[in-house]
């Protein structure tokens, strides 16, 4: 059984090191009809434009690739995973996550967040048509693998499911079952839209890791407080004191 845990990494270091008391386990290479997670990324000089107020407009580039190196590291140790798809035009984003096992897909519609993701699920299903795949936001800098665990094994057991952000107006996790189409409608007030489309909203407690998007100063805060995921940390809490 997974134990659940929060702790606050303050030291750098990759997946496999021991981190703020947590040792994160190796990448999971061998999942036995594990999921495909699909995970879009803005270009970074585009990325997390909100939270220049907070960060600067220096730091806010580094922190949206290390939110992403982050997210996609727990990914990737999440036992139920198979695989992680990014989505990115960003050459040294598409870089750094392609050195922690991330398959990297070009943006090749071009036309906005929801196409990107329905373009990364095409990526997946011309390799393995029956998998069953899942988007995640790219801003869950204290993401836990534990966590995404759970939250994936609710899911599959519906056709398409989601789970909101923590403010409950937006989504961070839509998943669909093998054979379904994923049908994004991320951005803005989505948890509405994605109920409305038919798919089942996962209501856990205990989650928080993956429902903790940051677009904000006060978002970061509340990232910092479940604990922050190593990269994040060490580009964040020097700068935040």
């Amino acid at each position: 059984m997974l134990l659940l845990c929060r702790v606050t990494p303050y030291a750098p270091g990759p997946p496999g090191d021991r981190v703020g008391g947590t040792e994160w386990a190796p990448m999971n290479t061998h999942a036995d009809d594990g999921w495909s997670l699909v995970v879009p990324l803005k270009p970074l000089a585009l990325a997390k434009s909100r939270l220049a107020a907070a960060a600067g407009s220096r730091l806010r580039p580094r922190l949206a690739l290390a939110f992403a190196e982050d997210t996609v590291g727990a990914v990737l140790n999440c036992l139920r995973v198979r695989d992680v798809v990014v989505v990115t035009d960003d050459p040294a984003a598409g870089e750094a996550l392609a050195a922690l096992g991330a398959r990297i897909v070009p943006d090749a519609p071009a036309a906005g967040l929801n196409a990107a993701l329905a373009h990364g699920v095409r990526a997946v299903r011309t390799r393995r048509p029956a998998a069953r795949v899942a988007a995640l936001n790219a801003d869950l800098p204290a993401l836990r693998p534990e966590e995404l665990a759970r939250v994936l094994d609710v899911a599959r057991k519906f056709p398409r499911a989601f789970l909101a952000d923590a403010a409950e107006i937006g989504t961070t996790f839509l998943s669909a079952a093998p054979g379904v189409e994923l049908e994004p409608a991320f951005g803005g007030a989505s948890r509405l839209r994605h109920l409305s489309s038919g798919a089942v909203e996962i209501l856990l407690t205990g989650v928080d890791s993956v429902r903790r998007d940051v677009d904000t100063g006060e978002d970061l805060a509340e990232a910092r407080a479940l604990g922050l995921g190593p990269r994040t940390a060490a580009r964040w809490l020097p700068a935040a004191g």
